[in-house]
């Protein structure tokens, strides 16, 4: 007969190897674990999804786009999942399948968890794989600041809010990038508003190539476009006089050898007649003046007309007075023609009013509209490339030589129309003025936005300074190679995902987002979205009245651009009444010099009516 303390010692042992046993085991497979870590590699983990046996019934599918919580021992690893397969599983029937994840950052600290980027912590061959929590989501997403905007919604879990970091969004450049109808111009408008609400002094310049947001700032906004503005030819540097000159096309080169030596000629005798009491004046000698053809210095135009005529009365060959005759035929031709009347106005009375014409352009005082709408449709075509130019080297040089004491943000809508990345396609100038902003701009306080449907386009090297990217929906293959080519993060994969994106969706990657993102942009209110959503439709109105009317309302619009008269039913007299009844606390004049006429430099050449 046993011993009946013996057999309790052993019951007793059995039992406690049983409850070790089933501890262990649920340590291993929590109830709330759907997989397991099979490899780790640099960023990258492959997960085993356990079998449906093993899952609980309240799971919800693991999928591609998915976040993923990776529970390590003295953090939480944040993954996102890239791929998912079922092929060359291992040979047990334990995982019915295997995901390709992306260890983008973990949660560090119990009573008070805080996110990071980056893995300090890699996870160990079969931790514990959970679809993240609501909490971790929020922890992740939680604003850090005051400086954050709330944009959208995450796609993952429509509770959360995506918020942006407006410092690092703008002081290391953003883009927005998608094809045409995804809701590219809503989110521009979206993301402004939301940018002045949180900074409301920012300065912020908007080149609108369509006319399209004029109405979608307010009264926050100024709304510019050849009707009422001043940007005198003066100002133009010697490529960009040039494009105007030959209507976009290469300069003759004997024109601009004589361009080239009369323009500081012209400046200096200006300078003269400005610094002098007395009438009777001793020529300048060219090499004293002082000035090149790019210093930004007032010059008249009859002054630089009577320099060429005097040098083509001094030849006797024929041929060589016929390139003089023509050159002066071509500055006559632009400076009469009523588009050019924006650069050309009062070009031979002159004045220094280069100090309004800054103030006034990037509003400084801002006077309670920090913001500037340049809108470009209504601009010649050959000249829109070289006023393009003239702002973004304005912009930058201001932002360089004030210290980036007063910071501007410098939004480009269209980019690749100005800054391609073919170099036979658009304007030098533009481009290194652009490019310019784009690789120094944030060390003078001059910040990019880029807006573009094209990125395949778009300089490289430019859309490589952009370190937050907004990636709307792009069926291009070449669009969807850049892009991936300029995303470094550890999510790269997730641009799979760019050709299925719905509208107003978009990817977030870059060091305005806490983590590369799959969100939806928030709601725009109506009187926000830009015009050509809010108003234009694809069927037309029954009581529109499309008839002979109508027909000949629009030509004179059409032919009263390209003359002296005031164009009738001008859209900009009912819609921007703040850009047209200017006083001179919002807009201040440009102030008349040397005593001459007082009404020269009015910023409105004749009253719309």
């Amino acid at each position: 007969m046993r011993n009946p303390a013996g057999l309790t010692v052993s019951l007793a042992r059995l039992f406690i190897m049983g409850a070790r046993s089933k501890f262990m085991t649920c340590q291993v497979n929590p109830v709330t674990s759907f997989g397991r870590i099979i490899s780790v590699r640099g960023s990258l983990a492959r997960v085993g999804l356990l079998a449906e046996r093993q899952l609980p019934v309240s799971e919800v599918r693991a999928t591609v786009g998915r976040f993923i919580s990776i529970r390590c021992a003295s953090s939480t690893i944040v993954a996102m999942i890239t791929e998912v397969s079922c092929e060359s599983l291992p040979a047990s029937d334990e995982y019915i399948a295997t995901a390709s994840v992306d260890l983008l950052g973990e949660i560090l600290g119990d009573d008070r968890p805080k996110f990071q980027r980056g893995v300090t912590n890699y996870p160990t061959i079969g931790d514990n794989v959970d679809l993240i929590t609501n909490q971790d989501l929020r922890t992740v997403y939680a604003p850090s600041g005051s400086d954050q905007i709330n944009i959208g919604t995450l796609q993952q879990d429509k509770s959360v809010i995506a918020y942006v970091d407006v410092e690092e969004m703008l002081s290391k450049h953003f883009a927005i990038l998608g094809s045409t109808g995804v809701g590219k111009s809503t989110s521009v408008s979206l993301l402004l508003n939301e940018i002045l609400r949180a900074r409301p002094n920012l300065r912020i310049f908007l080149l609108d190539v369509h006319n399209e947001y004029g109405r979608c700032f307010g009264d926050r906004s100024l709304v510019l476009n050849p009707r009422n503005l001043k940007l005198p030819f003066w100002l133009f540097n010697f490529e960009e006089i040039v494009d105007v000159l030959f209507a976009g096309r290469p300069g003759v080169p004997e024109e601009l050898d004589i361009l080239a030596e009369v323009i500081p000629m012209a400046k200096g005798l200006y300078t003269q007649y400005q610094n002098s009491d007395r009438l009777g004046l001793k020529r300048v000698d060219p090499k004293s003046v002082g000035y090149t053809v790019d210093t930004p210095v007032p010059y008249r135009l009859v002054d630089l007309i009577s320099l060429i005529d005097e040098r083509m009365g001094k030849l006797e060959n024929r041929s060589s007075r016929i390139i003089y005759h023509k050159l002066i035929s071509r500055i006559e031709t632009v400076r009469n023609d009523p588009r050019y009347t924006f650069m050309f106005d009062n070009a031979n009375v002159g004045g220094d009013t280069m100090a309004e014409v800054i103030s006034h352009l990037f509003r400084l005082p801002a006077n309670g509209r920090p913001m500037t709408i340049m809108q470009l449709a209504g601009f010649p075509a050959e000249v829109v490339d070289s006023v393009v130019s003239v702002l973004c080297r304005m912009a930058f040089d201001f932002g360089l030589w004030s210290d980036g004491v007063s910071p501007l943000l410098f939004v480009c809508e269209e980019a690749h129309r100005y800054a391609a990345a073919d170099r036979n396609i658009g304007f030098g100038p533009t481009r290194k003025a652009v490019s310019r902003i784009a690789k120094e701009g944030r060390k003078y306080g001059v910040y990019l936005g880029l807006v573009t449907q094209r990125p395949a386009e778009l300089d490289a090297t430019i859309i490589s300074q952009c370190n937050t990217l907004f990636a709307m929906r792009l069926a291009n293959d070449r669009d969807q190679a850049l892009l991936r080519s300029a995303v470094s993060d550890a999510a790269a994969n997730l641009l799979s995902f760019v050709p299925s994106l719905g509208t107003r969706e978009v990817l977030a990657f870059g060091e305005g987002v806490a983590l590369p993102t799959r969100l939806r942009f928030k709601e725009v209110p109506v009187h926000q979205l830009p015009r050509s959503e809010a108003t234009i439709a694809t069927v037309p109105s029954v009581a529109a009245g499309h008839d002979q009317h109508f027909v000949n309302a629009v030509l004179e619009r059409w032919r009263g651009a390209t003359s002296h008269r005031d164009v009738p039913n001008d859209p900009g007299i009912n819609e921007r009444p703040a850009a047209r009844l200017m006083t001179p606390v919002e807009a201040p004049i440009l102030q008349p010099s040397m005593g001459l006429d007082p009404d020269r430099f009015s910023l409105l050449k004749k009253p719309l009516r």
